[in-house]
């Protein structure tokens, strides 16, 4: 299997493991608070398709969607917009845009450009980064319905997503990145490891792919996971890790706090 094809096998299911979350959810539940600050069950819907439009223009028509960009305000204006819709018709918007982009993506090549709201990605970032979104906006409505989701090997796209944007984490904060470089060793579910960075890489992160991912999609604060930053460049990455495009993400507080901001 060459890489888009293994890129949209595991968004389809991805998206399938999305759908399932909302299958029983009930008319009320759409309203019910996700971790994301001001953002209901609902919003965390129309944001996917919402964004699933603009991948579809951004794929189709490169310059339409730069052009587009001139208009973009906010997250929260997007989220706000579609607050009118019943979940039938958000439901209906979300697998509909899912299934235009999955066509589209399908006519890519891996190494193709594509416009975004940060940097150009390749085809293979871009279905990466609509997979990563996709499970991280999953883990905001299964942490509101009080689920639990089990993890899959499908987090190694999150990860390298996550590895990659490193430098990312940094330029969007206007710091410099640490010129040393970072090696992380995860631990797939199901027990398989999953590498990235220098093998004699001084400073590294270790531990669950699971902790990672929740980490760098900003889903959880890194005092509540078990992973382990050795040496300063490995720590001062870990604490603003952001693998998603935008500006700097508020990130959660410790369980001990109060959640807030809404990321990627």
């Amino acid at each position: 299997m060459d890489l888009m094809a293994e890129l949209l096998a595991d968004l389809r299911a991805e998206t399938e493991s999305f759908e399932a979350l909302l299958r029983d959810v009930r008319d009320g539940d759409w309203e019910r608070p996700t971790p994301a600050e001001g953002w209901a069950v609902r919003d965390q819907v129309s944001h996917l398709a919402w964004f699933d439009d603009a991948a579809v223009l951004a794929a189709g028509d490169p310059d339409g969607h730069r052009a587009s960009l001139a208009r973009f305000t906010s997250v929260d204006d997007v989220a706000a917009e579609a607050r009118a819709m019943a979940p039938r018709e958000l439901l209906a918007w979300f697998r509909a845009s899912r299934a235009r982009s999955l066509e589209v993506f399908a006519g890519l090549d891996a190494r193709d450009r594509l416009p975004w709201f940060g940097p150009d990605m390749s085809a293979a970032s871009f279905v990466t980064a609509r997979l990563m979104e996709t499970w991280a906006h999953g883990q905001d409505v299964a942490d509101a319905l009080g689920v639990t989701r089990e993890p899959t090997p499908r987090l190694r796209h999150v990860a390298m997503m996550g590895f990659r944007a490193r430098p990312y984490s940094f330029a969007v904060r206007g710091l410099p990145a640490p010129a040393e470089p970072v090696r992380v060793e995860l631990v797939l579910p199901g027990g398989g490891a999953w590498t990235a960075g220098p093998p004699d890489a001084p400073s590294l992160v270790r531990g669950t792919a699971l902790d990672f991912c929740l980490v760098v999609t900003q889903r959880i604060h890194l005092s509540d996971t078990a992973l382990e930053p050795v040496g300063e460049p490995a720590r001062a990455w870990m604490e603003i890790a952001q693998c998603f495009a935008g500006p700097p993400g508020k990130g959660r507080s410790p369980k001990s706090g109060v959640n807030q901001g809404h990321s990627g």
